[in-house]
């Protein structure tokens, strides 16, 4: 039974009700039956259900309306739940055939596919097929062409300087046996320059037993050299005293002879080493020798004993920038300290107490040491002075501070050692800034008469503290603030950078209280009337109106007040108020 038909019929019952109204039904009924089809109708409006075919929807509606009539019914009542029954029966019956129906349609259409898929999957194994011999066939050749390079490289000797092209170029290899042939010629040469290792061992004997001999000679020259000065003053003193005829007796002029040779002898000993030293050939000669035996040393890679033999040359002839470059352009040997380094330190070494190392040479020696991370040598020879300071060497420091925070501090503290010796005082007041050191800074700029404000605001650019600026404008027991109040707001204010410090200032001075602006404004002796005014127009210019009319009103308010400033010049600033 379909829906359909269920409607044909509800409808033929309602035209047979509608004829014979005073037969089957009564007017209550038929409002009854009324509703129920209005209820119907509507249902199916707002279900959208479809107007032909089966609609589950639609069977819901009428399956409701059938049980409202039989909740009405009391006769029929057992006849209508069989006839419900039956129809419900047969509606799943329907249901139950149409989903059958859709399962074999979906079982049909599956047994249809199911040749095409199989042709797919037998077309993509021959596919891979295909696939699967091209890469053994590669593979092969790939193999076939390692075993002719293995039996290539076997056979033949790989030439090191060429590439696989220049081995197999004629004119390439020509070239590069005139190469290795030029290179055997310069090695013979300097194998001919050279001595056997044995040879060398029995050279440096001798010259060791030449060295003892001649320390001996020198030791007896020199015990020599003191006697005979000692028997020339005798003699001298006795021939004047025989000259002279003088009263003293023989006795007491050999004894005040001796007491004075016992006095000088210190002098006597200085005077005598500064003759040891060699002149004319025997100085050239030592200068020949010492040259030769550095450049034997430098060539054989021996940087370490270079650098003290460069140290100790006679007169300095290798304590030069070109003896540096000369170890500054080599390596030495993986995991030794750098050749530069080790003739640095060597110079620092024999360098005598009260002397210093070069300006340049001490720049070389801190930029190498912090290189390789010898902080501990720069810390030596500042603290020590055996260094020449320089602008450089502190500027290299402060660099190198920005650069490693772990050493930053000691290297700041190192490079205000620096400044402050070169009388670089505003770097040194920045250096301190730079180690948080502000009230010693302010302290240090308050009482360095050499310093400007000009080097001030350069140190506060360079370095914006509220702390320092508050210090720097600030009266100091009796005396003017080394920086005006208002030059110092006006020139931060000009900079787009610098601009919130200058607010953050006037700001403090407001939260101070009543009158803690107006006293620091008259306190500020070096401020004109225009200079406050430009700083009132900047701050309203930034926002920042409070602060503006702030300074106005204290410049509008000061006719008749005295003046607060502890110094002479402090009463400018009234005059331009009562101007």
């Amino acid at each position: 039974m379909s829906e359909t038909q269920s409607y044909s019929r509800s409808s033929s019952r309602t035209d047979e009700r509608s004829s014979t109204p005073d037969i089957l039904i009564s007017e209550c009924d038929e409002r009854f039956f009324r509703s129920l089809e209005e209820f119907i109708e509507r249902e199916k409006r707002y279900l959208q259900c479809q107007q032909q075919g089966p609609d589950e929807l639609r069977y819901i509606v009428y399956r409701h309306v059938f049980n409202k009539v039989i909740g009405r019914a009391t006769t029929y009542k057992r006849l209508l739940l069989t006839i419900k029954s039956e129809y419900d029966n047969v509606v799943r019956a329907l249901q139950k055939r149409e989903d059958e129906f859709r399962a074999a349609k979906q079982r049909m259409a599956a047994s249809m596919s199911h040749p095409i898929s199989l042709m797919t999957c037998q077309r993509r194994a021959a596919h891979l097929r295909e696939r699967i011999d091209v890469i053994q066939r590669e593979t092969a050749e790939l193999q076939d062409e390692m075993e002719r390079h293995k039996s290539s490289e076997e056979q033949s000797t790989w030439i090191p300087g060429l590439t696989l092209a220049d081995s197999e170029d004629p004119e390439a290899l020509d070239g590069h046996l005139k190469h290795l042939e030029a290179q055997r010629t310069s090695l013979l040469e300097r194998k001919g320059d050279g001595v056997s290792l044995e040879v060398k061992a029995q050279l440096e004997t001798e010259l060791q037993a030449a060295e003892l001999h001649r320390d001996q000679l020198s030791s007896k020259n020199y015990l020599l050299k003191s006697r005979y000065k000692s028997l020339r003053l005798v003699s001298d003193r006795l021939s004047s005293w025989e000259f002279e005829k003088q009263q003293v007796s023989l006795e007491e002029l050999l004894d005040s002879t001796l007491e004075d040779i016992r006095q000088t002898s210190v002098t006597d000993d200085d005077e005598l080493f500064e003759h040891e030293e060699p002149t004319g050939v025997d100085e050239s000669l030592l200068l020949a020798d010492c040259l030769d035996r550095f450049l034997e040393l430098f060539d054989s890679a021996r940087y370490e004993e270079a650098a003290l033999l460069a140290a100790r040359s006679p007169r300095g002839v290798l304590r030069n920038q070109d003896t540096m470059e000369m170890f500054k352009g080599v390596k030495g040997p993986p995991g030794s300290p750098p050749p530069l380094l080790l003739f640095l330190q060597a110079l620092l070494m024999t360098t005598p107490p009260g002397q210093w190392l070069p300006a340049a040479l001490s720049l070389q020696l801190v930029l190498c040491a912090l290189q390789h991370g010898n902080t501990q040598l720069v810390t030596h020879s500042i603290n020590n002075n055996r260094l020449t300071f320089s602008e450089d060497l502190g500027d290299v420091l402060t660099e190198h501070a920005k650069k490693n925070p772990g050493v930053a501090n000691v290297c700041l503290a190192l490079a205000t050692y620096v400044y402050t010796a070169c009388r670089l005082h505003r770097k040194t007041a920045l250096s301190m800034c730079s180690r948080g050191l502000i009230h010693s800074a302010a302290d240090f700029m308050n009482h360095c008469k050499d310093l400007t404000a000009e080097d001030c605001l350069w140190v506060l650019n360079l370095s914006p503290s509220l702390v320092l600026l508050q210090l720097l404008t600030a009266p100091q027991q009796g005396r003017a603030a080394i920086l005006s109040l208002g030059v110092s707001c006006s020139s931060l204010l000009d900079d787009p950078q610098r601009q919130q410090l200058a607010l953050q200032l006037l700001d403090s001075c407001v939260s101070r209280g009543q009158g803690a602006l107006e006293e620091a404004m008259l306190q500020d002796g070096g401020s004109s009337m225009d200079v406050w005014e430009d700083v009132a127009s900047r701050c309203s210019e930034l926002n920042r109106a409070n602060l503006s009319r702030a300074v106005l009103s204290v410049l509008l308010e000061q006719s008749g007040t005295s003046v607060l400033s502890p110094d002479l010049e402090g009463g400018r600033f009234m005059e331009h108020v009562f101007l």
